[in-house]
């Protein structure tokens, strides 16, 4: 093409020069004018070329330009999708021009502009499917405008799947949280109807999507905080259950062992037989509602007092078998189990009734076993005493006047004296026995032989101390009375006559009748009061078991 461009401006240069020296010769121009025109004429063709090599020039490197930037645009495109460029067959001819090199560029640039919107696409969907997870599951906020894989300049496939196995993992862990916070809700909706506790408020506390049953599951919150708050809300109440169902057991055990103790009947035992207070998990609605609890706590208050008022009445009758006991056996009972002790201790509930009762029959057994190691002495004392007591029968019946006289009845108070000067005349033998068995029971058992409060050997001192001035005194009367009737013989024997009948009646009566002794009124008066009445009791004559006898 350039050799006959060359060609035809040559042959087209000489015809047009031929013509213009024959113009030149016609008008008569001279060589010096000629070759000048000539000269100028060489010069604007070489402006031409030379401004038209210039524009060629600048167009050439504009192609140049275009091709590189879309070599580099391609370039770009491959790295980012992640493809490797093609390369070309052997037998494919290998453009050499920048604009054939452009065209054919030009359409897989396009077609990887195209693939690259496609992808950016892609990615902007599954990572905004991400975000949408990620801010229900983790409660962040979504990220608008270019994707983070854009922003690093990786489109690539393996990129794209790496979201694609992210988006599944997070709608796998979405699908897991939907099922545990069904799983959780159930549980609270369970424990509330158990506890009697309003689920619908308790749950729009945590999320109100919880509560609506028309909301899809997809639509449920499935957040950390949506899950802390349905985990422990379901410790809490579980908690409460353990809670209540071990107040429950403790109630209805102390109910069952109440309803033994008082024998309940069965009709009113049944208002409390719908509680499943025995299984370890109550799943019965209002099982262990507050109300349930506290009728049950009323229940078990009442007959707490039911109870406390007849154990009052137990500890009572067992308090008076013991006093019974001792009263029989001349001691005296426990005073920590006295009626207005065991009553105060019961109704302030620092002891057990129970316990009182298990105390009182402990010192029942106590007073069981004294007053059979104290039987023989006690018989002994009591042999003492009912003779003492026929000896101021008999001393009441000697200064009777009229005891002679033929009165109904008279002969069985002769029997009577008879029988009871014989009991009179043992008794200095049942002192002597009574003070040595004594004396030998308080060595035995290291202790003071108490009669009703009393010590039993002060009161047989007494008693021998009164015996013996009782002795004195008749004797002295006796002396008195010889003194009297010597002096009588005397007068007569002077005088020669005998005083007045009357008088002197009346004077040997009352020199017969002898001063009253002391009777058994003594040591019963003593055993009343709980301490002798004469005061050498507390003298010379105490209780001192280690005496010698």
């Amino acid at each position: 093409m350039s050799k006959l461009f060359f060609h035809r401006s040559e042959t087209t240069f000489r015809s047009l020069f031929r013509e213009l020296q024959q113009l030149w010769e016609e008008i008569g121009e001279t060589a010096l004018e000629m070759d000048k025109a000539l000269s100028e004429i060489e010069q604007e063709c070489l402006q031409v070329y030379r401004q038209k090599v210039e524009q060629v020039t600048h167009r050439r490197a504009c192609l140049r330009q275009t091709l590189s930037d879309q070599e580099q645009q391609l370039a770009s495109l491959f790295a980012v999708l992640g493809e490797r460029p093609q390369i070309p067959h052997q037998n494919e001819k290998k453009p050499t021009s920048l604009r054939d090199r452009i065209a054919a560029i030009s359409p897989e640039l396009e077609n990887l502009k195209q693939k690259k919107e496609l992808r950016i696409q892609q990615f902007t969907e599954v990572k905004d499917q991400i975000e949408k997870i990620k801010a229900e599951l983790y409660g962040s906020s979504m990220q608008s405008g270019t994707p983070e894989a854009s922003a690093n300049k990786d489109l690539s496939l393996s990129r794209l799947d790496e979201q694609y196995v992210e988006l599944q993992a997070l709608q796998k862990e979405k699908n897991e949280r939907i099922h545990k916070v069904l799983d959780y809700v159930n549980e609270l909706h369970e424990l509330c109807s158990v506890l009697g506790i309003d689920f619908a408020t308790m749950v729009d506390e945590i999320h109100p999507s919880l509560n609506d049953s028309n909301i899809c599951l997809q639509m449920k919150s499935v957040s950390n905080e949506t899950l802390g708050k349905l985990l422990a809300a379901a410790h809490s109440l579980s908690s409460e259950k353990i809670q209540r169902l071990k107040m429950l057991q403790s109630l209805a055990a102390s109910l069952n062992d109440l309803w033994d103790l008082l024998e309940t009947p069965l009709q009113e035992q049944s208002r409390f037989h719908h509680l499943n207070y025995q299984s370890s998990d109550v799943s019965s609605p209002g099982g262990l509602s507050s109300d349930t609890i506290e009728e049950v706590k009323a229940e078990v208050q009442r007959l707490e007092h039911l109870k406390a008022s007849k154990l009052k009445e137990l500890v009572l009758n067992k308090r008076l078998i013991l006093e019974q006991i001792c009263r029989q056996a001349h001691i005296e009972p426990d005073s920590s189990t006295a009626p207005e002790k065991t009553n105060a201790l019961i109704d302030s509930g620092k002891m057990d009734a129970s316990q009182l009762l298990a105390n009182l029959e402990e010192q029942i057994v106590s007073a069981e076993e004294e007053a059979h190691n104290r039987k023989d002495i006690l018989d002994r004392v009591d042999k003492w005493l009912a003779a003492c007591e026929e000896q101021r029968w008999l001393e009441d019946y000697s200064a009777d006047e009229k005891r002679f006289n033929a009165t109904k009845g008279a002969h069985l108070n002769l029997k009577r004296a008879e029988k009871a000067r014989i009991a009179v005349s043992k008794i200095p033998g049942l002192v002597d026995a009574l003070m040595a068995r004594t004396k030998a029971w308080e060595e035995e058992k290291g202790s003071c032989f108490l009669y009703d409060g009393s010590p039993l050997i002060s009161m047989l001192d007494e008693y021998i101390f009164d015996r013996n001035e009782r002795e004195e005194q008749k004797r002295r009367l006796r002396d008195q009375k010889k003194l009297q009737d010597q002096f009588l013989v005397e007068q007569e024997c002077l005088y020669g006559s005998k005083p007045s009948p009357t008088k002197t009646n009346g004077a040997v009566q009352a020199a017969r009748r002898p001063a009253r002794p002391t009777t058994p009124s003594t040591p019963m008066r003593s055993m009343r009061l709980g301490m002798p009445d004469s005061p050498r009791v507390n003298g010379s004559r105490h209780c001192n078991f280690t005496r010698n006898s």
